[in-house]
């Protein structure tokens, strides 16, 4: 390549760009409106929204993970203790959403198992199916047959019921 260039051929664009000449001497009324707009509506809100933020980044508060006191179960409330009833039936429904999530994310992994492995998924995804079993199997035995419409006190009767039968079938084992 040579060294010098030739400068004819390849002009160097200028350093700075010229300012513009103002052809009038009245002010622009777009920026009155910008600077105006600004000044009124933009400057506060702004100040109030960073006022906000270091006031939450100071006070860190997080929604998630609510952690409910345990109340007392629907067998140990007392007669005529209705805010007793209330809360057991509040627990219960709350611990079904939590096995129903259960049952779901064991489900999920199952589902994803199967996915991956293709063919071999009796054999690699045993332990899946295995605790899929086992956690469908407890919260049939818990929640089945109940409906849409189960609440606290018939869950807590079909587990009196079961207990009951398992019991009589443990007296004619021994027998």
């Amino acid at each position: 390549m040579p060294e010098d260039h030739d400068w004819e051929a390849y002009k160097v664009p200028p350093t700075r760009t010229p300012v513009s000449e103002r052809t009038t001497s009245v002010p622009n009324p777009v920026n009155f409106f910008q600077s105006a707009f600004s000044y009124v509506f933009d400057a506060p809100v702004t100040f109030v929204r960073e006022w906000i933020e270091r006031w939450q980044a100071k006070n860190k508060f997080y929604y998630y993970h609510q952690k409910f006191r345990r109340v007392p179960d629907l067998s140990e409330c007392l007669e005529g203790d209705y805010l007793c009833y209330y809360e057991a039936e509040a627990q219960w429904r709350r611990d079904r959403m939590v096995d129903q999530e259960i049952v779901e994310i064991v489900r999920e992994r199952m589902a994803a198992c199967k996915q991956r492995e293709g063919p071999n998924q009796f054999q690699n995804c045993a332990k899946e199916m295995e605790l899929l079993a086992q956690v469908t199997k407890a919260y049939q035995d818990r929640y089945g047959d109940l409906g849409y419409h189960g609440n606290a006190r018939t869950c807590l009767m079909k587990q009196k019921h079961r207990m009951m039968e398992e019991r009589k079938a443990a007296q004619e084992n021994q027998s």
